[in-house]
Protein backbone atom coordinates (compact mmCIF):
# COMPACT_ATOMS: atom_id res chain seq x y z
CA UNK A 1 0.00 0.00 0.00
CA UNK A 2 1.16 3.57 -0.61
CA UNK A 3 2.26 5.80 1.83
CA UNK A 4 -0.49 6.70 4.05
CA UNK A 5 -2.11 9.97 4.27
CA UNK A 6 -2.20 11.21 7.69
CA UNK A 7 -5.62 12.25 9.24
CA UNK A 8 -7.71 12.95 12.78
CA UNK A 9 -10.45 11.45 13.97
CA UNK A 10 -13.62 13.12 15.77
CA UNK A 11 -13.32 10.76 19.01
CA UNK A 12 -10.75 8.16 19.68
CA UNK A 13 -11.97 5.11 18.34
CA UNK A 14 -11.60 2.77 21.46
CA UNK A 15 -11.70 -0.13 18.34
CA UNK A 16 -9.30 -3.00 17.70
CA UNK A 17 -8.45 -0.99 14.40
CA UNK A 18 -5.45 0.91 13.66
CA UNK A 19 -5.92 3.76 10.77
CA UNK A 20 -3.56 3.23 7.72
CA UNK A 21 -4.73 5.70 5.33
CA UNK A 22 -7.02 8.27 3.57
CA UNK A 23 -6.71 7.55 -0.37
CA UNK A 24 -8.43 10.19 -2.44
CA UNK A 25 -11.42 9.32 -4.81
CA UNK A 26 -12.58 10.64 -8.10
CA UNK A 27 -15.73 12.35 -8.16
CA UNK A 28 -17.20 14.71 -6.50
CA UNK A 29 -18.43 14.74 -2.46
CA UNK A 30 -21.47 13.25 -3.26
CA UNK A 31 -23.13 10.02 -1.50
CA UNK A 32 -21.81 6.66 -1.42
CA UNK A 33 -23.64 3.25 -1.04
CA UNK A 34 -22.92 -0.21 -0.69
CA UNK A 35 -19.24 -1.45 -1.91
CA UNK A 36 -18.13 -5.36 -2.85
CA UNK A 37 -14.59 -6.82 -3.06
CA UNK A 38 -13.14 -9.25 -5.36
CA UNK A 39 -11.01 -11.26 -3.22
CA UNK A 40 -8.61 -12.88 -6.04
CA UNK A 41 -8.37 -9.77 -8.05
CA UNK A 42 -7.95 -7.38 -5.32
CA UNK A 43 -10.90 -5.01 -6.65
CA UNK A 44 -13.01 -3.29 -4.31
CA UNK A 45 -16.44 -1.85 -6.23
CA UNK A 46 -17.55 0.94 -4.48
CA UNK A 47 -21.31 2.36 -5.48
CA UNK A 48 -20.84 6.30 -5.78
CA UNK A 49 -24.81 6.97 -5.61
CA UNK A 50 -24.27 10.95 -5.91
CA UNK A 51 -22.36 10.36 -8.79
CA UNK A 52 -23.98 7.24 -10.65
CA UNK A 53 -21.35 5.61 -11.29
CA UNK A 54 -19.62 2.61 -10.05
CA UNK A 55 -15.54 3.05 -8.94
CA UNK A 56 -13.12 0.53 -9.48
CA UNK A 57 -10.08 0.64 -6.73
CA UNK A 58 -7.18 -1.78 -6.80
CA UNK A 59 -5.90 -2.87 -3.21
CA UNK A 60 -2.61 -3.85 -3.95
CA UNK A 61 -1.63 -0.55 -5.34
CA UNK A 62 -4.31 1.53 -3.73
CA UNK A 63 -5.35 2.92 -6.19
CA UNK A 64 -8.69 3.90 -8.16
CA UNK A 65 -7.90 1.93 -11.55
CA UNK A 66 -11.57 2.50 -13.33
CA UNK A 67 -15.17 3.68 -13.40
CA UNK A 68 -18.36 2.89 -14.85
CA UNK A 69 -20.34 5.67 -15.33
CA UNK A 70 -24.37 6.38 -16.63
CA UNK A 71 -25.57 3.85 -13.48
CA UNK A 72 -28.34 5.93 -12.05
CA UNK A 73 -28.50 6.46 -8.45
CA UNK A 74 -26.44 3.39 -8.00
CA UNK A 75 -26.71 1.86 -4.90
CA UNK A 76 -26.21 -2.05 -4.25
CA UNK A 77 -23.21 -3.25 -6.55
CA UNK A 78 -22.11 -6.80 -6.37
CA UNK A 79 -18.78 -8.82 -7.40
CA UNK A 80 -19.39 -12.34 -8.22
CA UNK A 81 -16.03 -13.70 -8.76
CA UNK A 82 -17.09 -17.12 -10.61
CA UNK A 83 -18.92 -15.66 -13.25
CA UNK A 84 -16.65 -12.70 -13.37
CA UNK A 85 -19.31 -10.16 -13.33
CA UNK A 86 -20.58 -7.15 -11.04
CA UNK A 87 -24.06 -6.39 -10.52
CA UNK A 88 -25.27 -2.80 -9.50
CA UNK A 89 -28.68 -1.52 -9.20
CA UNK A 90 -29.60 1.49 -11.22
CA UNK A 91 -31.88 2.92 -8.59
CA UNK A 92 -32.84 5.95 -10.67
CA UNK A 93 -33.81 3.77 -13.85
CA UNK A 94 -35.14 0.56 -11.87
CA UNK A 95 -32.81 -1.46 -13.40
CA UNK A 96 -29.78 -3.74 -12.85
CA UNK A 97 -26.73 -3.25 -14.54
CA UNK A 98 -24.21 -6.42 -15.63
CA UNK A 99 -20.74 -5.30 -15.70
CA UNK A 100 -17.54 -7.78 -17.52
CA UNK A 101 -15.06 -7.17 -14.69
CA UNK A 102 -12.13 -7.93 -17.06
CA UNK A 103 -12.82 -4.77 -19.14
CA UNK A 104 -15.50 -2.96 -16.59
CA UNK A 105 -18.09 -2.56 -19.54
CA UNK A 106 -21.83 -2.88 -19.73
CA UNK A 107 -23.25 -5.77 -21.15
CA UNK A 108 -26.60 -5.82 -19.70
CA UNK A 109 -29.39 -3.86 -18.33
CA UNK A 110 -32.40 -5.38 -16.78
CA UNK A 111 -35.23 -4.18 -15.39
CA UNK A 112 -36.88 -4.37 -11.76
CA UNK A 113 -39.39 -3.25 -9.91
CA UNK A 114 -39.43 -0.08 -7.60
CA UNK A 115 -36.40 1.12 -6.10
CA UNK A 116 -33.74 -1.78 -6.53
CA UNK A 117 -31.06 -1.73 -3.64
CA UNK A 118 -29.23 -4.49 -2.47
CA UNK A 119 -28.52 -8.14 -3.69
CA UNK A 120 -27.76 -11.33 -3.32
CA UNK A 121 -26.45 -14.45 -5.72
CA UNK A 122 -27.51 -18.07 -5.12
CA UNK A 123 -24.77 -20.16 -7.31
CA UNK A 124 -26.41 -23.31 -7.48
CA UNK A 125 -29.75 -21.99 -9.31
CA UNK A 126 -27.44 -19.14 -11.34
CA UNK A 127 -29.84 -16.42 -9.64
CA UNK A 128 -29.88 -13.25 -8.76
CA UNK A 129 -32.04 -11.95 -5.81
CA UNK A 130 -32.90 -7.78 -6.36
CA UNK A 131 -34.78 -6.14 -3.24
CA UNK A 132 -36.92 -4.01 -4.83
CA UNK A 133 -37.44 -1.63 -1.32
CA UNK A 134 -40.52 0.61 -2.22
CA UNK A 135 -41.89 -2.49 -5.15
CA UNK A 136 -42.39 -4.73 -2.13
CA UNK A 137 -41.21 -7.31 -4.31
CA UNK A 138 -37.37 -9.15 -4.79
CA UNK A 139 -37.25 -9.36 -8.47
CA UNK A 140 -35.01 -12.75 -9.50
CA UNK A 141 -32.45 -12.51 -12.49
CA UNK A 142 -31.32 -15.65 -14.37
CA UNK A 143 -27.70 -14.73 -14.58
CA UNK A 144 -27.41 -17.19 -17.78
CA UNK A 145 -29.48 -14.69 -20.01
CA UNK A 146 -29.24 -11.96 -17.55
CA UNK A 147 -33.28 -11.68 -18.02
CA UNK A 148 -35.73 -11.38 -15.02
CA UNK A 149 -37.56 -15.31 -14.23
CA UNK A 150 -39.87 -14.02 -11.64
CA UNK A 151 -41.16 -11.29 -8.83
CA UNK A 152 -41.40 -12.24 -5.38
CA UNK A 153 -44.45 -10.69 -3.25
CA UNK A 154 -42.84 -9.94 -0.05
CA UNK A 155 -45.57 -7.85 1.92
CA UNK A 156 -43.86 -4.64 2.60
CA UNK A 157 -40.78 -2.59 2.22
CA UNK A 158 -38.00 -4.17 1.21
CA UNK A 159 -34.35 -4.88 3.29
CA UNK A 160 -31.29 -6.20 1.95
CA UNK A 161 -31.08 -9.98 0.79
CA UNK A 162 -28.63 -12.70 1.64
CA UNK A 163 -27.66 -16.29 0.37
CA UNK A 164 -27.21 -18.89 3.28
CA UNK A 165 -24.69 -21.91 2.13
CA UNK A 166 -25.95 -23.66 4.76
CA UNK A 167 -29.55 -24.37 3.56
CA UNK A 168 -29.05 -22.98 -0.12
CA UNK A 169 -31.94 -20.18 0.38
CA UNK A 170 -32.12 -16.80 0.14
CA UNK A 171 -33.09 -14.51 3.06
CA UNK A 172 -34.35 -10.94 2.91
CA UNK A 173 -34.97 -8.60 5.41
CA UNK A 174 -39.00 -7.54 4.90
CA UNK A 175 -39.38 -4.24 7.07
CA UNK A 176 -42.43 -3.32 7.64
CA UNK A 177 -43.36 -6.31 9.37
CA UNK A 178 -40.67 -7.07 11.12
CA UNK A 179 -40.20 -10.33 9.33
CA UNK A 180 -37.10 -12.51 7.58
CA UNK A 181 -38.50 -13.76 4.82
CA UNK A 182 -36.92 -17.66 3.57
CA UNK A 183 -37.00 -17.92 -0.16
CA UNK A 184 -35.91 -21.29 -1.95
CA UNK A 185 -34.40 -20.82 -5.16
CA UNK A 186 -35.40 -23.59 -6.95
CA UNK A 187 -38.85 -22.56 -6.90
CA UNK A 188 -38.83 -18.89 -5.88
CA UNK A 189 -41.36 -19.57 -3.27
CA UNK A 190 -41.96 -18.23 0.12
CA UNK A 191 -40.74 -20.90 2.03
CA UNK A 192 -41.08 -19.38 5.55
CA UNK A 193 -41.35 -15.62 7.38
CA UNK A 194 -39.55 -15.36 10.40
CA UNK A 195 -40.81 -12.81 13.13
CA UNK A 196 -38.05 -10.42 14.85
CA UNK A 197 -39.68 -9.63 18.25
CA UNK A 198 -37.59 -6.04 18.67
CA UNK A 199 -36.76 -4.97 15.66
CA UNK A 200 -37.71 -2.01 14.32
CA UNK A 201 -36.37 -0.84 10.29
CA UNK A 202 -34.64 -4.40 9.82
CA UNK A 203 -32.90 -3.53 6.62
CA UNK A 204 -29.21 -4.42 6.98
CA UNK A 205 -28.26 -8.48 7.04
CA UNK A 206 -24.92 -10.58 6.80
CA UNK A 207 -25.54 -14.51 7.44
CA UNK A 208 -22.47 -16.21 8.95
CA UNK A 209 -23.76 -20.34 7.49
CA UNK A 210 -20.91 -21.40 9.31
CA UNK A 211 -22.13 -20.83 12.84
CA UNK A 212 -26.10 -20.83 11.18
CA UNK A 213 -26.47 -17.04 12.01
CA UNK A 214 -28.01 -14.19 10.60
CA UNK A 215 -26.85 -10.44 11.76
CA UNK A 216 -29.91 -8.15 11.29
CA UNK A 217 -29.22 -3.84 11.05
CA UNK A 218 -32.32 -2.13 12.60
CA UNK A 219 -31.75 1.17 11.47
CA UNK A 220 -35.27 2.61 12.85
CA UNK A 221 -34.40 1.75 16.52
CA UNK A 222 -30.52 1.49 16.25
CA UNK A 223 -30.36 -2.30 17.46
CA UNK A 224 -28.29 -5.23 15.79
CA UNK A 225 -30.09 -8.52 15.98
CA UNK A 226 -28.52 -11.90 16.33
CA UNK A 227 -30.94 -15.20 15.26
CA UNK A 228 -30.20 -18.42 15.16
CA UNK A 229 -31.48 -19.61 11.33
CA UNK A 230 -31.88 -22.91 13.47
CA UNK A 231 -34.02 -22.66 15.69
CA UNK A 232 -35.64 -19.54 14.42
CA UNK A 233 -35.31 -17.53 17.28
CA UNK A 234 -33.67 -14.44 18.36
CA UNK A 235 -30.14 -15.48 20.20
CA UNK A 236 -29.11 -11.86 21.36
CA UNK A 237 -29.73 -8.37 20.56
CA UNK A 238 -26.81 -5.37 20.96
CA UNK A 239 -27.22 -1.59 20.18
CA UNK A 240 -25.90 0.00 17.61
CA UNK A 241 -24.19 3.63 16.39
CA UNK A 242 -27.07 5.65 14.96
CA UNK A 243 -28.72 4.78 11.71
CA UNK A 244 -26.97 1.44 11.17
CA UNK A 245 -26.45 0.14 7.62
CA UNK A 246 -24.01 -2.11 5.93
CA UNK A 247 -22.41 -5.15 7.59
CA UNK A 248 -19.06 -6.58 6.99
CA UNK A 249 -17.46 -9.63 8.31
CA UNK A 250 -13.88 -11.02 8.95
CA UNK A 251 -14.48 -14.82 9.44
CA UNK A 252 -10.89 -15.01 10.22
CA UNK A 253 -10.51 -12.75 13.01
CA UNK A 254 -14.34 -13.25 13.80
CA UNK A 255 -14.87 -9.16 13.77
CA UNK A 256 -18.65 -8.11 12.70
CA UNK A 257 -18.81 -4.92 11.62
CA UNK A 258 -21.45 -2.15 11.81
CA UNK A 259 -21.37 0.92 9.72
CA UNK A 260 -23.94 3.73 10.33
CA UNK A 261 -25.47 6.64 8.91
CA UNK A 262 -24.15 9.19 12.33
CA UNK A 263 -20.37 7.98 10.75
CA UNK A 264 -20.15 5.22 14.08
CA UNK A 265 -19.30 1.79 13.32
CA UNK A 266 -20.10 -0.45 15.85
CA UNK A 267 -17.59 -3.68 16.07
CA UNK A 268 -18.52 -7.22 17.61
CA UNK A 269 -16.06 -10.73 18.87
CA UNK A 270 -18.34 -13.82 17.23
CA UNK A 271 -17.03 -16.59 19.21
CA UNK A 272 -17.86 -20.22 18.55
CA UNK A 273 -20.29 -20.48 21.63
CA UNK A 274 -20.38 -16.28 22.35
CA UNK A 275 -21.17 -12.72 20.48
CA UNK A 276 -19.78 -10.08 22.44
CA UNK A 277 -20.16 -6.16 21.74
CA UNK A 278 -16.31 -4.67 21.63
CA UNK A 279 -17.43 -1.15 21.08
CA UNK A 280 -18.43 1.63 19.02
CA UNK A 281 -16.05 4.23 17.33
CA UNK A 282 -16.37 7.34 15.29
CA UNK A 283 -14.88 6.48 11.32
CA UNK A 284 -16.77 9.78 9.60
CA UNK A 285 -18.91 11.87 8.65
CA UNK A 286 -21.68 9.34 6.83
CA UNK A 287 -19.32 6.40 7.38
CA UNK A 288 -22.39 3.78 6.77
CA UNK A 289 -20.57 1.92 3.96
CA UNK A 290 -17.99 -0.69 4.87
CA UNK A 291 -16.13 -3.74 3.37
CA UNK A 292 -13.48 -6.06 4.95
CA UNK A 293 -10.56 -8.28 3.15
CA UNK A 294 -10.92 -11.18 5.07
CA UNK A 295 -6.79 -12.31 3.49
CA UNK A 296 -5.37 -8.68 4.45
CA UNK A 297 -8.15 -7.59 7.61
CA UNK A 298 -8.29 -3.97 6.23
CA UNK A 299 -11.47 -2.53 6.42
CA UNK A 300 -12.34 0.17 3.82
CA UNK A 301 -15.07 3.13 4.66
CA UNK A 302 -15.46 5.43 1.51
CA UNK A 303 -16.32 8.96 2.74
CA UNK A 304 -18.53 11.24 0.87
CA UNK A 305 -16.59 14.44 1.70
CA UNK A 306 -13.48 14.91 3.63
CA UNK A 307 -12.28 18.50 3.07
CA UNK A 308 -14.28 18.93 0.31
CA UNK A 309 -13.18 15.61 -1.41
CA UNK A 310 -14.06 12.06 -1.63
CA UNK A 311 -11.99 9.33 0.51
CA UNK A 312 -11.60 5.87 1.14
CA UNK A 313 -10.63 5.61 5.11
CA UNK A 314 -8.89 2.31 5.22
CA UNK A 315 -8.25 0.07 8.86
CA UNK A 316 -6.13 -2.92 9.61
CA UNK A 317 -7.44 -4.63 12.37
CA UNK A 318 -5.95 -5.92 15.36
CA UNK A 319 -5.95 -9.72 16.38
Amino acid sequence: MRAPIPFRLQKPLRLPLQKVADIPLSGRPTRFDYASLDAGRHLLFIAHLGDSEVIVFNTITSRVVGHIPNIASVHGVLAISQLGRVYATATGANEVVAIDIGTLRVTARIPTGAYPDGMAYAPEARKLYVSDKNGGTATVIDVSSNRPVASIPLGGEVGNPQYDSGSKHIFVNEQTHSELVEVDPESDQVMARIPLPGAKGNHGLLIDPAQNLAFIACEDNDRLVVLDLRTRQVKAMFGTGKDPDVLAYDEGRGLLYVAGEAGVVSMYRIGRDAISKIGDGYIGSNAHVVAVDADTHYSYFPLKDVAGKPVLRVFGSNP
